[in-house]
């Protein structure tokens, strides 16, 4: 049994899904493992982890429209101390997770065909992310 770790640093510029799953299809490649597990943590309390459709752009819309009519922007919120985003982007957070799991099946993340790993900005301004990576398995 093997383990590898890593933290990938995402930049955002604004609110949304971003998609770094490259990123890490990339690092899992090199660890040379052929099955066991990868947990994804975010390091953050305003941004999330999604796993979702990486087709159509749509999905991605439709999905930033719904958390933003869920939980709108508002000054009556007790906790904004960093603008009228900041308490939204908690529940945003609270209500789409901070952890995922992947197996690794054959050398290969099981990711279905339209699957894409997202980091979900739910802050409007700029913001430098980070993302542990950690990988247990059996090598090739």
């Amino acid at each position: 049994m093997q383990q590898a770790t890593t933290i990938i640093a995402i930049d955002t510029r604004h609110q949304g899904l971003i998609d770094f799953t490259r990123d890490v299809v990339d690092w899992v490649d090199r660890q040379g493992l052929t099955e066991g597990l990868l947990t994804l943590f975010c390091r953050h309390t305003s941004a999330s982890l999604v796993i979702q459709e990486n087709a159509a752009p749509a999905v991605r819309r439709d999905m930033e429209a719904y958390f933003a009519a869920l939980t709108p922007e508002s000054r009556h919120y007790e906790h904004d101390d960093e603008g009228p985003d900041d308490m939204p982007a908690h529940l945003r957070t609270a209500l789409t997770g901070v952890q995922l799991s992947i197996p690794l099946i054959g050398g290969r993340l099981a990711l279905g065909t339209w699957q894409g790993i997202y980091l979900f900005e739910h802050r409007r301004h700029p913001h430098r992310r980070t993302i542990a990576l950690h990988l247990i398995g059996e090598a090739r």
